[in-house]
């Protein structure tokens, strides 16, 4: 069944190092199943704190997200992700 991966950005505290990742991780991303259905665009708060960025992936089974998320490669990419943001992330299945 379909997953959907999200992540939610909170807030940056390191510009350079998010810069790292963005610019890291397309050859990353292209080695799974995935597709972008959002990502940064423009967001209009409908209840709760306003977020800075938020990300939506589709993946055929959580399955297939939980291997890109603790991939090797991925793991590596994230690191400048994890020193850059605080963020909320998880996969969450489909109907």
């Amino acid at each position: 069944m379909t997953a959907y991966v999200i992540y939610i950005r909170e807030q940056t505290y390191d510009q350079e190092e998010l810069d790292i990742y963005v610019n890291s991780v397309g050859p990353v991303l292209e080695k799974f199943p995935m597709q972008f259905l959002a990502a940064n665009g423009r967001l209009e708060v409908l209840e709760g704190p306003a977020p800075e960025a938020v990300a939506i992936a589709e993946f055929p089974t959580v399955d297939a997200a939980l291997a890109w998320y603790r991939s090797p490669d991925y793991q590596a990419v994230a690191q400048h992700r994890f020193k850059s943001a605080s963020y909320r992330g998880f996969v969450v299945e489909g109907l």
